[in-house]
């Protein structure tokens, strides 16, 4: 009974590995790259993406759970097609999918709506799934701290209805224990879809207000500008990209990134101890500079 884990050396996944070798499963990774595969000997490396059909024939033989993570990419929704007909295709029936929160709001941002394409599509292939729906993950912030610690403002446009941020650290813990719950299940568990969110939910203002008080000095938040926001992403990523981001940003505004009732309860009961706050990070962050 082996997990393979997809994106394995990136923001979430390497915590999803990180977490299931704590509880010894047997893990197999696969990777783009193998220099940057920096795992214990007992985790199986295989070379591939998910464009590679080849390669995930042989990364999926002899798995029997799967952790389906899929990055921000021009063709993310048909690599997550193809890695799960060809997942059906290998006999692997356990699913853990890495989504969004209300990608059924969203749903004229391309990734968001990518991702409510495939919960559809793991539904109607029948698959024994759990979908994990996280909120903006707080350690987003890192692009951004210089901005931050450097001229003193907080750029991003989350606007005022508030986004309840998640720490990927709580991510892959979560994750790991859905895959061990459905490995370790002698009988097929129906769909699961968990919100995956912060101990807050926080504003821009609230959030400038957290950096002033760990910095010691004023940090502004200096509104809702998204056209300037584009702008800026473009000095960072390809233009489809930061119109997606530019677009997920007049969704915070509009509709904010919120909580359903009960999520932070559930989450906190699953792993046993509080969720790892904004304050906790922003702290750190401020520590080291």
């Amino acid at each position: 009974m082996t997990i393979l884990v997809t994106g394995a050396t990136g923001t979430v996944g390497r915590h999803v590995v990180e977490q299931l070798i704590k509880r010894d499963a047997d893990v197999h990774v696969l990777v783009r790259d193998t220099s940057k595969a920096n795992f214990p000997a007992s985790v199986g490396v295989v070379q591939g993406d998910l464009l590679d059909v080849d390669s995930l024939r042989n990364a999926f033989s002899g798995i029997s759970t799967l952790f389906l993570l899929n990055a921000v990419v021009p063709d993310e929704y048909t690599q997550a097609l193809i890695a799960l007909n060809l997942a059906r295709e290998a006999g692997i029936e356990r699913i853990v999918y890495l989504s969004v929160i209300h990608s059924d709001l969203y749903v004229n941002v391309p990734h968001f709506a990518g991702k409510y394409g495939v919960e559809r599509m793991i539904e109607q292939m029948g698959f024994n799934a759990t979908i994990l729906r996280p909120a903006y993950f707080i350690e987003n912030d890192l692009t951004i701290k210089e901005v931050i610690t450097g001229y003193g403002i907080y750029p991003m446009p989350i606007g005022s209805k508030g986004l309840a941020m998640v720490d990927t650290r709580d991510i892959g813990e979560v994750a790991a224990l859905e895959l061990l719950r459905r490995e370790q299940s002698a009988v097929p568990l129906p769909i699961k879809r968990i919100n995956l969110v912060g101990p807050d939910t926080l504003t821009g203002q609230d959030i400038a207000a957290i950096w002033t008080d760990v910095l010691g000095r004023p940090i502004a938040y200096p509104g809702e500008d998204t056209a300037a926001f584009e702008q800026n992403l473009l000095q960072h990523m390809p233009s489809w990209m930061a119109y997606d981001m530019r677009l997920m940003s007049e969704r915070f505004i509009t509709e904010g990134m919120l909580p359903d009732t009960g999520d932070v309860d559930r989450l906190t009961a699953l792993l046993g101890r509080p969720l790892h706050s904004y304050r906790e990070f922003a702290t750190q962050v401020a520590a080291s500079v």
